[in-house]
C-alpha cells in the first residue's frame, strides 16, 4: 500500500491574516451601499418596483402582491360546491403529519337533505398551528381534497389555545372551493 502524502498550498502572509478576504467583502458591501443610494437596488427590481429595497419594512409593505405560487401558508380544510364537508376521516393526513400537528376523532355525520344516508366525517379535527411545519404533505395525501394550504402568513398566536385551530375554525379558513375534481374518478 502506497502513501502518497498531501501538498498542503503555502498562505501568504496576507492569506493568514484573512485581510484579503476582508477587502472582498467590504468591497460587495460598498457596492450595494452605493447602488442603495443612487436608487439601482437590485431588489427593487424583483419586487415589482414597489420601493421595498433589500429590506421590506413589514407594516407598510406586506408580500400579499409578491407571493410565489408554491407557497405553503396555513392549512385549511375545505367544503365542497354544495356546502358539505369534504373530510371523509380517512385520517390519512393524521397518519403522515411528520410533526404529529393532525388529530382526527372519526364518526359519521347525520343524513340531512342534501344526502340521505350518514356518511364518515370527523367529529373533532384539530391542527396544532405550534406543531406544524408546513410541509404540505396533507394536501398532497388527501384523496378527497379536503386540506389545501393556504396563502394565509399572518398565523401567529398570542397563547398556546390560540395556535390550535379546531374543525370549525379550520372551515372558516378554508372556506369553499369550486371545481375541485375528484381524484379517482378524473380518468373514468
Amino acid at each position: 500500500m502506497s502513501y502518497t502524502p498531501i501538498k498542503r498550498p503555502k498562505f501568504s502572509l496576507l492569506d493568514r491574516t484573512y485581510l484579503k478576504a476582508l477587502g472582498q467583502g467590504l468591497c460587495i458591501t460598498l457596492r450595494h451601499l452605493v447602488l442603495a443610494l443612487l436608487g439601482k437596488s437590485r431588489n427593487k427590481k424583483e419586487l415589482g418596483g414597489s420601493g421595498i429595497g433589500v429590506t421590506m419594512q413589514f407594516p407598510e409593505h406586506r408580500w400579499d402582491k409578491h407571493l410565489p405560487e408554491y407557497y405553503r401558508g396555513a392549512p385549511a380544510l375545505v367544503r365542497g360546491e354544495d356546502g358539505r364537508e369534504r373530510c371523509v376521516s380517512c385520517q390519512l393526513c393524521e397518519f403522515i403529519c411528520p410533526p404529529r400537528a393532525i388529530t382526527i376523532k372519526p364518526g359519521t355525520l347525520p343524513a340531512d337533505a342534501s344526502n340521505q344516508k350518514p356518511e364518515k366525517g370527523p367529529v373533532e379535527f384539530e391542527i396544532d398551528m405550534l406543531r406544524c411545519i408546513y410541509c404540505g404533505m396533507c394536501q398532497e395525501v388527501c384523496p378527497e381534497q379536503a386540506i389545501f394550504l393556504t396563502k394565509e402568513y399572518l398565523i401567529t398566536p398570542e397563547t398556546r389555545e390560540e395556535g390550535k385551530n379546531d374543525k370549525a375554525r379550520l372551515y372558516e379558513m378554508g372556506g369553499t372551493k369550486r371545481g375541485l375534481v375528484n381524484k379517482w374518478n378524473q380518468y373514468k
